[in-house]
């Protein structure tokens, strides 16, 4: 039974609200309506739409995929999924900056730049503010300038704040932590200078450099030297920047945790979480994740259990943590941190879900590298000596889950070979050992290659 929710007219005859499967193909055969249940001036408008769209994206790839961040900035997984094609299609996202940057996402120099709307904590008086004072005297050469240019009352601490964390400033200051540390003194020092000018005041300084004019033109090009700066201090680590970008834009621009492992990932044969939902139910399942948020959760018996907010290079998801499970590995679900999960997927309600059975931190996966020549790979003798030695170390299937990589060397070329799952195991390096002792060149090697 399909009802027709759309109206068409035809002379006298009406055709809506179709309530039997014969009478929809009727009106499908004759024309009335198409058959995803939109009538024909609907599905012509729509495949007009369609066409008009994938020529833009096929012609102008830069400019449309600029369009559509800035039409879903709103939409954090939208954005995230749009970056990620955007990477793929070989275009680059390049982060706020206070001298390029407008309100919107925008195409330029190939590449497509962030805009000061998608940053959070910064308005759209502060937006305006910015723009104009880049607009009237040219671009901002330091902190203390830019401080000193833009209305204060539209650009507060707090915007300040946001516009250097998420990156805004690098172009003249690379060191984010010493902009922060700078940006209470230098903050205070343009707030009492705007206050002078408002009063027809100026100091000393002012007036050998002409720094009192009311233009940034009759300003001397020493004008800003005079303003207060901290201590030198050592700039965040790369963690910690990626981690501020994420509160503030809602995902990593300038760089991500996990593309550092887009090389050696695919050895371990995960899927992406855009994949999920082409996942059989009750298939053994891994990826690679960053953990974004826990949330605990107690059960009707009183046990905790989470649900997990996590993210790779394609989107975002969830995944849920049953009683027994998180008992075993709650103290590594620490937020930011990365993450190789197992488990399977899981259907309810027209929902896919993760459902992780185990977890272990990036840093501590220890893959078992075993070094074959061509004439080894292809000696049954050989390689059932083995199978032999790794399922002896894989006996419990729940706990073994270290992944083994064959290294076929050739005269010209070195190929890296995962190991079905029924060959993981569970302690890497007693595994090692054994091929060792059985004279199998083995090793062992860090997911991070470290």
């Amino acid at each position: 039974m399909i009802k027709i929710a759309t109206r068409k007219y035809l002379g006298k005859q009406n055709v809506y609200d179709i309530g039997v499967e014969r009478d929809h193909n009727f009106a499908i055969k004759n024309g009335l309506i198409a058959a995803n249940c939109f009538n024909k001036s609907h599905s012509t408008a729509y495949g007009y739409v369609t066409y008009q769209t994938a020529y833009l994206k096929a012609n102008y790839p830069l400019e449309y995929m600029a369009a559509l961040l800035t039409a879903n900035s709103g939409d954090t997984d939208k954005v995230q999924r749009y970056i990620t094609n955007c990477t793929n299609m070989g275009i680059s996202i390049d982060p706020p900056d206070i001298n390029r940057s407008g309100v919107d996402f925008t195409p330029t120099a190939g590449k497509i730049l962030f805009g000061f709307s998608a940053v959070r904590n910064v308005g759209q008086n502060a937006i305006a503010c910015i723009l104009e004072a880049r607009k009237e005297t040219g671009e901002f050469k330091s902190l203390a300038d830019f401080c000193d240019r833009v209305d204060l009352r539209a650009v507060n601490r707090r915007t300040l704040e946001s516009l250097i964390y998420c990156g805004a400033f690098d172009k003249i200051e690379s060191n984010r932590q010493q902009l922060i540390n700078d940006s209470e003194l230098v903050y205070d020092w343009a707030q009492s200078r705007a206050k002078d000018r408002a009063s027809g005041q100026g100091n000393l300084f002012d007036l050998l450099g002409d720094g009192f004019s009311s233009t940034q033109n009759q300003r001397a090009s020493n004008a800003f030297e005079n303003a207060p700066k901290s201590k030198p201090i050592m700039d965040f680590t790369p963690q910690e920047k990626l981690q501020k970008e994420k509160e503030l834009l809602g995902f990593y621009v300038s760089d991500h945790p996990l593309k550092s492992l887009r090389q050696i990932v695919p050895l371990l044969t995960p899927i992406n979480l855009s994949q999920l939902a082409d996942q059989r139910e009750e298939t053994r399942l891994c990826a690679v994740v960053m953990l974004n948020n826990v949330k605990k959760v107690v059960t009707k018996k009183g046990d905790q259990m989470a649900i997990l907010q996590i993210e790779d290079l394609t989107t975002q998801s969830e995944a849920v943590v049953f009683p027994k499970t998180y008992e075993r590995i709650s103290s590594i679900l620490q937020v930011d941190t990365r993450l190789i999960i197992w488990g399977k997927v899981d259907r309810r309600d027209e929902q896919t879900q993760f459902i992780l059975e185990d977890a272990e931190p990036v840093e501590t996966v220890q893959m078992v590298m075993v070094e074959l020549n061509p004439q080894q790979a292809g000696n049954m003798d050989y390689l059932h000596r083995l199978k032999t030695i790794l399922q002896d170390h894989s006996v419990d299937k729940e706990k073994a889950k270290m992944p083994v990589i064959g290294i076929i060397q050739t005269e010209t070329d070195r190929k890296l070979v995962r190991l079905g799952w029924q060959f993981c195991v569970q302690d890497s390096r007693i595994t090692v050992q054994a091929l060792q002792n059985a004279s199998f060149p083995a090793h062992i090697k860090s997911l991070t290659g470290s």
